[in-house]
């Protein structure tokens, strides 16, 4: 239980710099270095569904990062963002 409010604590403090509130509406939370601050704060968590489904959205992310589609990509990276804080 503690491994998982320390993972949880420290995908909020990561997050909490590098994904602003309004980085769905306008694009620009959606780049390679905060792709890859997500991914390390993800890694920290402790294994399981919250985990999972965090890993899932950065790879949607990634996809549409490559895609071009900067507005789907910030929001799947703002959902792996709030995967671990909401469970």
């Amino acid at each position: 239980m503690k491994m998982k409010l320390f993972g949880v604590a420290v995908l909020a403090a990561a997050l909490g710099t590098a994904l602003p509130a309004h980085a769905a509406k306008v694009g620009g939370g959606c780049s390679g270095s905060n792709l890859e601050k997500t991914e390390t704060a993800i890694e920290a968590m402790a294994d399981g569904d919250a985990k999972f489904a965090a890993e899932k959205e950065v790879a949607l992310a990634q996809d549409a990062l490559l895609s071009g589609k900067m507005g789907v990509c910030a929001v799947h990276l703002s959902k792996a963002a709030h995967v671990g804080v909401a469970k």
